[in-house]
């Protein structure tokens, strides 16, 4: 009797550890607006379309990115996202604005940051690049090789896990970096999650990319 009983606590225990770890997540899109967010930079369309996020192009706009309105410093994100062929995108993590000339359109400030690329095809897509931050790539030249993880034409799930200077990345359950980088991480610890929708050439377009099932779990 005390064995049942006791393996019956256990299981009631591991239930209610499970259901906690479960309410962790927290759903950062309702499918239904874009309540939680605002644009920064550029002038790309972002619309709710069909349960998703879904961005456009527009000839003669810069980089455009939805941010959200809260920071995260350590966190596990997951998404699904969806892309043009001839479009690559980016999803920003622990990103900022930081000023511009007294001239520019621009009232928010240039969004910089840590970016994990979207690319279809034989590409770069789950590497880290440094959106406006002077550095390029953040991923390190010799591990910068072209994949084909990212399907074309088809629903993508990134899982993208930030905790102190390691940013681990992963695309249809590959895993694609591994990065951990010390400078990125004095400057850019916290900061908004940013959906990119890229900027094109003169007559190009219109492209499009949508993400869907947004959530974020914040990590101690």
């Amino acid at each position: 009797m005390k064995l049942r009983l006791f393996l019956i606590a256990c299981v009631v225990f591991y239930a209610a550890s499970s259901a906690k770890a479960n309410d962790d997540w927290v759903s950062l899109f309702d499918g239904k607006s874009l309540s939680g967010w605002i644009q920064k930079n550029g002038t790309a369309d972002y619309v709710v379309k069909d349960g998703t996020i879904h961005g456009t192009t527009k000839d003669g706009s810069p980089n455009s990115f939805l941010c959200s309105k809260k920071d995260y410093a350590n966190f596990e994100l997951e998404f699904e996202v969806k892309c043009h062929d001839k479009l690559n995108s980016g999803v920003q993590i622990r990103s900022q604005t930081k000023p511009v000339g007294k001239n520019s359109k621009e009232k928010f400030g240039r969004v910089n940051g840590p970016q994990v690329e979207i690319e279809a095809g034989e590409a770069e897509a789950g590497y880290v690049y440094g959106e406006a931050t002077g550095r390029g790539w953040l991923t390190p030249p010799q591990r910068l090789k072209p994949h084909s993880h990212f399907k074309s034409g088809e629903w993508n799930k990134y899982r993208i896990v930030a905790n102190g200077p390691r940013i681990q990345t992963w695309i249809n359950g590959e895993m694609i970096e591994d990065l951990t980088d010390e400078a990125i991480f004095k400057t850019h610890s916290k900061g908004f999650i940013g959906l990119q929708v890229h900027s094109i050439g003169k007559g190009q377009g219109p492209f499009d990319v949508a993400w869907k099932n947004i959530r974020i779990k914040e990590l101690k």
